[in-house]
């Protein structure tokens, strides 16, 4: 273990030398995973450079403050992986050489380069990974049964779920319970996920956001989270041995993030350098493991323990990456018709 810390030590030292340490600031719009000082105050203490944070959910959100501020207040942004296109169509992002990057380590189901890069030209980088599979208690039911969608709808679940309250994420894992891809589906599908969703709903015990979900498992109100993931349990693991997650044998869904510099900053090259740093094994593995919560680093080479690598279900990621799903993007009227549906079968 020692011998593994020098290696990291001194590949962060390679890392950064050169980076000096004139005292430097910059602003980056992020989701909360990357407001934990554990992350944070390692890239300040080996470049200087301090990172003021501000946390948002949901990129609607970015967008309206992005709006209200100056092109030069904000530095880095981190986005969700489908709304990269949508934020440089607004000229929000700033071109980056890939070459900058360890785009090799990354794992390739996750490069999608058609989502980081517009015209060829690349705008973004993935940074963290993971899944909208089925959490689960372990003292309330088997692996097996995690596995197999088909335990949703059993009649001896009834009360014992919870479904996590995303309309996209839910209906897409439904799509491939009736044998589509997600981005395959049209209207005509919608009718037979209805039966799907009106019937996962009566075996609910309740329909909540991540919070309200992930504290009803924990707490034992139900057994099984609908669209919970490592995101849900992994982080509590220590304590709750009996938390687990997996995705279902026909497939699911994988959320995915992405960061990149903004087209405004004054500060691009120490922007620049906390992308860096994010993707470095060492940033990868507190990225993956914030006190907000655990997800897949995007490098393959993630400064990660076995006890950590156990509860992202490591080895078997390539299988899980095999037959997940990125976030579908349906048009605005196939997205308001699946809102449509959530409301009439869910909400």
């Amino acid at each position: 273990m020692k011998a593994f810390k020098s290696l990291v030590a001194i590949a962060a030292t390679i890392l950064f030398s050169g980076f000096g340490a004139k005292a430097q600031e910059i602003n980056a719009l992020v989701w909360c995973d990357h407001t934990d000082p554990a992350f944070l105050e390692p890239f300040t203490e080996a470049t200087g450079i301090k990172v003021n944070v501000r946390e948002y959910e949901g990129t609607g959100t970015a967008l309206a403050l992005l709006e209200q501020s100056k092109p030069a207040d904000w530095d880095v942004l981190v986005v969700d992986t489908t709304d990269v296109r949508r934020v440089v169509e607004r000229g929000l992002l700033a071109p980056i050489d890939p070459a900058d990057f360890p785009l090799d380590d990354v794992f390739p189901e996750v490069r999608l380069s058609d989502y980081h890069q517009v015209d060829g030209v690349t705008y973004a980088v993935p940074e963290k990974f993971g899944y909208n599979a089925i959490a689960f208690d372990s003292n309330k039911v088997s692996i097996e049964q995690a596995r197999d969608i088909e335990t949703l709808w059993s009649a001896d679940q009834k009360g014992n779920l919870i479904i996590y309250d995303y309309y996209l994420s839910i209906i897409s894992q439904l799509a491939l319970a009736i044998g589509k891809e997600p981005s395959q589906l049209v209207a005509e599908d919608l009718p037979a996920i209805g039966e799907k969703l009106e019937a996962l709903r009566a075996n609910a015990a309740l329909v909540g956001d991540v919070v309200t979900s992930q504290t009803a498992l924990a707490t034992g109100q139900a057994g099984i989270l609908v669209g919970g993931g490592e995101y849900a349990v992994a982080g509590l693991q220590a304590e709750q041995p009996n938390l687990d997650w997996v995705l279902p044998d026909i497939g699911g869904i994988r959320w995915q993030q992405a960061v990149g510099v903004m087209a405004g900053s004054e500060k691009k090259e120490d922007a620049k350098k906390f992308v860096q740093y994010i993707l470095s094994p060492e940033g990868q593995a507190r990225l993956s493991t914030s006190s907000c919560y655990w997800g897949m680093p995007a490098n393959s080479k993630a400064a990660l323990s076995d006890e950590q690598k156990k509860r992202l279900r490591w080895d078997e990621q390539p299988g899980f990456l095999a037959k997940s799903y990125p976030y579908y993007s349906p048009t605005e009227e196939m997205d308001q018709a699946m809102q449509d549906l959530w409301a009439e079968k869910i909400q």
